[in-house]
């Protein structure tokens, strides 16, 4: 029996790492592990490839995805709608791949209403003095966006005990390795072994 894959929810205020750490993390490991290809109804940028950076569908299509509750979550950001495909995650998870869903508290809190195994992981800053010092790191903002980033930051952090576990990226290797021993610790649960090695289960314990 195939092993029912895992969905991870990893959220994180901008600046904490989130990304660099999933994108690092399934460049060292095998195929069984994918990010989440989001839905949206926005112009793909230059560079982007569809269904790779995400599946670009037009309002109309995404509305009728909508009417199909097709999506675990979804939003109007901005005049476009971004979601995250109920039915390609269902399927990922069936074929023994873990999935990642890079999303905000708001969405963790509806994906956890229709799946409430998916296992939370929040990405937290060691301090706020480091976290600016990465927004302004960047040099992509300007002061004032930078104050309204770590404003946003306190708001969403407030939510890190709403996950299962917490990771403090004050060292990025550290880090990576933490978020790894979680996707380890969760394929030994019993429910996840049974999945993988029902059959050999049953002659283990056939009289």
């Amino acid at each position: 029996m195939t092993a029912h894959g895992n969905l991870f929810i990893v959220s994180a205020p901008s600046g904490a790492g989130k990304s660099s750490l999933i994108s690092a993390l399934l460049e060292n490991q095998p195929a069984d592990m994918q990010v989440s290809v989001s839905h949206t109804t926005r112009q793909p940028r230059q560079g982007e490839v569809d269904a790779q950076h995400y599946h670009f569908v037009t309002p109309d299509t995404f509305k009728s995805l909508i009417k199909e509750k097709a999506f675990f979550e979804w939003a109007e950001v901005f005049g476009n709608f971004y979601g995250t495909s109920r039915i390609v995650i269902e399927k990922t998870l069936s074929q023994g791949i873990d999935v990642f869903l890079d999303i905000d508290w708001q969405g963790a809190q509806q994906v956890k209403k229709i799946m409430p195994e998916a296992i939370g992981v929040f990405i937290l800053p060691p301090s706020k003095a480091e976290l600016e010092r990465r927004l302004t790191g960047r040099g992509q903002d300007s002061t004032k966006v930078i104050n309204s980033r770590m404003a946003q930051a306190v708001s969403e952090m407030s939510h890190y005990h709403e996950y299962d576990y917490v990771i403090i990226n004050d060292n990025f290797i550290t880090a990576q390795q933490d978020l790894l021993a979680i996707i380890h610790s969760q394929r030994l649960t019993a429910t996840s072994q049974i999945h993988a090695h029902d059959g050999m289960l049953k002659d283990l314990l056939a009289e």
